[in-house]
């Protein structure tokens, strides 16, 4: 099971980056703070001092067709946001 997906590049997380030394992932829906911790830091070689996460629900969406009414949902997914004190910002870079 792979603990990080992918990093978020958005302006509100490229801010907090750029602020805060505070940078986004997208993680596996089942992992928990401590596992992202420490993924992060096996990945990135840094001192992680606090992870925050943030669950968002599927969004569900419907359509009105000629056949009826069509219903559908996105995938659930998980955020997470770690502060740490020694980031190297040229490791996403690469």
């Amino acid at each position: 099971m792979s603990i990080l997906i992918k990093p978020i590049i958005t302006e509100k997380a490229t801010l907090g980056s750029e602020l805060h030394n505070r940078y986004t992932f997208l993680v596996h829906p089942k992992a928990n703070k401590v596992e992202i911790k420490k993924a992060v830091e096996a990945a990135y070689g840094v001192s992680v001092e606090k992870v925050r996460t943030l669950n968002s629900g599927p969004e569900r969406k419907m359509r009105y067709t000629k056949t009826g009414i069509q219903k559908g949902k996105t995938n659930a997914t998980k955020k997470s946001d770690s502060a740490g004190s020694r980031w190297r910002c040229h490791r996403f870079l690469q």
